[in-house]
């Protein structure tokens, strides 16, 4: 794995050896932001969406290089809210907004060391797979610059990424972290719900979205787990703590050993287009004869639940919008204005709350029965590799026509049912990275993360783009 930085470039390894560096004095926390503000200032990616410069500086200035992230750049969502910070969800109607407290994860992330440079450009309410908004504009996947990092953790992924550091926040609510991760060629891990806690002002919501992050490796993915995971009161459904993530990783491989596994083309009926699915299935065959995993087939169709997805989250929107839906109609993207004239055309009332739940008891059962049948399951973390920045979503994948619904059909399962899932860096298709996603029960991640490892010590990965 490269650790190494090239000239006045901000670390281009990952950041538990962007830590070591701080350490021996090969780098220092100031010169690696002043390398960080002048890269963003020179990017063309438009990852970012607001700056805290004299805050980044005060905070490296007196860095304790000590800490699991001391002294390393941090990248934080434009969804994620930290006081004082715009609070804009990524739409012109709430561009004046602030923030007037900070998330918890974000708070353990700083006293684990980390410095915050600035808020990441993200989709709008994370309510689509691409970062493109009338606020911010377009931003754009370092692997090709016409195509799209995905979203909604899209500026997180692209700046990571494209080597302007190493570590950034992520939410995943339907796939907001393991799609850009796949996009980008980057770790991303949508951990068992609640593991890491979303308070304080914790909203109830839809029960969907889990916070982490953005890496260039599976260590810094265990790092991160250690420096945020565990109960915090004011998310009252959050986990107990976990000990010892990174001190574990490569240590539960016998564990592994024998575990059923699915590898599943068309998971939750999506389609994948063919040559995607294939460099996932090399990488899986791979990964199940280095890990001794029997293979299963599933006796289970797990059921599309976009539409109760899209349903369940947003009355979110509805009440950021408040009384300016929908005279602010033209000042939204073109996904969320659609998305809220079909909530008004679908008349949310008790009858569709019914309907709802009925159709997330349906998936969680078919989850469950999933599970019985199998450990682990593998699949792609996105129907294709990225499409173009601009959008729209697209409706061809690989060829085969679908419904722009398709894009989400692989991801949003977990969000829903809450078991924790992984993408992982496999390959790539016309210079585009391909993510390999894997599924496990809740409360399993040391698993996907020394699956993660092995398959990150056997077929290692570029940490950046070119």
């Amino acid at each position: 794995m490269s650790d190494t930085s090239v000239g006045d470039l901000p670390w281009q390894g990952d950041a538990c050896g962007l830590v070591e560096a701080f350490r021996s004095s090969r780098r220092s926390p100031s010169e690696e932001l002043e390398a960080t503000l002048a890269a963003i200032e020179r990017s063309d990616l438009n990852a970012f969406a607001f700056l805290d410069v004299d805050g980044a500086r005060a905070s490296a200035a007196v860095a304790d290089v000590t800490l699991p992230f001391g002294g390393v750049p941090l990248g934080i969502k434009e969804l994620d809210k930290v006081a004082g910070w715009p609070d804009t969800e990524a739409s012109i109607p709430l561009s004046e907004r602030k923030a007037t407290y900070t998330l918890t994860h974000i708070e353990r992330l700083v006293a684990a060391g980390a410095v915050p440079v600035g808020m990441t450009t993200a989709s709008e309410f994370g309510g689509v797979n691409l970062t493109r908004t009338m606020l911010h504009g377009t931003t754009h996947n370092p692997w090709r610059r016409d195509h799209t990092p995905g979203g909604s953790s899209g500026g997180s992924a692209a700046a990571v990424a494209g080597g302007l550091l190493s570590l950034a926040t992520g939410g995943d609510g339907g796939g907001s972290i393991r799609i850009p991760a796949g996009f980008c060629g980057l770790v991303g891990l949508k951990a068992t719900y609640g593991r890491i806690p979303r308070g304080p002002h914790f909203e109830v919501g839809a029960l969907t979205v889990t916070v982490g992050g953005l890496t260039r490796s599976v260590r810094d993915t265990a790092r991160w787990l250690d420096a945020t995971n565990g109960a915090h009161r004011h998310d009252p459904h959050s986990l107990p703590r976990v000990e010892g993530w990174e001190r574990g990783l490569g240590t539960h491989l016998e564990d592994l050993r024998g575990l059923r596994v699915a590898v599943v083309d068309r998971f939750a009926g999506a389609v994948v287009g063919p040559a995607t699915a294939e460099v996932v299935r090399n990488a899986a065959e791979q990964l199940i004869a280095d890990l001794g995993l029997r293979r299963v087939d599933l006796d289970v169709a797990i059921p599309n639940v976009g539409a109760a997805w899209s349903l369940a989250n947003l009355a979110s929107v509805y009440g950021d919008l408040g009384d300016a839906w929908p005279a602010c109609a033209g000042d939204l993207t073109p996904e969320i204005r659609y998305s809220l004239e079909w909530g008004d055309r679908s008349h949310y009332d008790m009858a569709a709350r019914i309907r709802l739940e009925q159709r997330r008891t349906a998936l969680f059962e078919a989850m469950a029965t999933m599970f019985d049948q199998t450990d682990l399951v593998i699949t792609s973390s996105n129907p294709d590799t990225a499409f173009a920045a601009d959008g729209p979503l697209p409706h061809v994948f690989g060829g085969i026509e679908d419904t722009p619904a398709n894009n989400g059909k692989l991801t949003i399962p977990s969000n829903l049912y809450g078991n924790p899932a992984i993408s992982i860096p496999v390959g790539f298709l016309d210079g585009l990275p391909v993510g390999m996603q894997v599924l496990a029960p809740h409360h399993t991640e040391a698993l996907l993360l020394d699956a993660a490892w092995v398959v990150e010590r056997e077929r290692p990965w570029p940490l950046v783009a070119p």
